[in-house]
């Protein structure tokens, strides 16, 4: 279904193998200096601790990049320098409307989004994903990041 410019993601929890819980982790600055698979490219301890806290949940999990939108985290990527908090309020729309068409692909059957991504990352994103009957939730919402790798730190394996 489109609604304006922007595709509708459906959830259907009644299809047989609904994907159900989807973590959309965001990217980070630093970055390995090589093409590699996009859960090895980002090397903070953020992102190495929010790594394994979605991979222990067993769920599917995407990373949320400012350069190529949805990201598998099997995909090869290259390093970039590009940041949402660096882009204006309208690129952003335009990057989330991207993004949106991407989950609309990869991830039409999901019921539940876990965001471990900072507001930027979520603000065109969240609204979008209730309007379609998905459950958004955003456990460390409002920590900083010494508390965030705390919280990372108390709840992954």
């Amino acid at each position: 279904m489109r609604v304006g410019s922007i595709s509708i993601l459906r959830a259907r929890p009644e299809a047989a193998g609904a994907v159900g819980t989807v973590y959309l982790v965001s990217c980070v600055s630093k970055k390995r200096l090589a093409p590699s698979r996009a859960r090895d490219l980002y090397v903070s301890d953020w992102f190495k601790k929010a790594r394994r806290y979605v991979e222990a949940s067993g769920c599917a999990w995407f990373i949320l990049s400012a350069e190529y939108g949805l990201v598998r985290p099997d995909e090869v990527i290259t390093p970039y320098e590009k940041t949402l908090n660096a882009m204006s309020v309208g690129e952003r729309r335009q990057w989330a409307r991207k993004v949106i068409a991407q989950m609309e692909e990869a991830m039409p059957q999901v019921t539940r989004a876990v965001f471990l991504a900072g507001e930027r990352y979520r603000e065109f994103l969240t609204d979008h994903l209730k309007s379609c009957s998905i459950t958004v939730e955003i456990p460390m919402q409002g920590l900083g990041i010494g508390k965030q790798l705390s919280w990372l730190d108390k709840n992954a394996p």
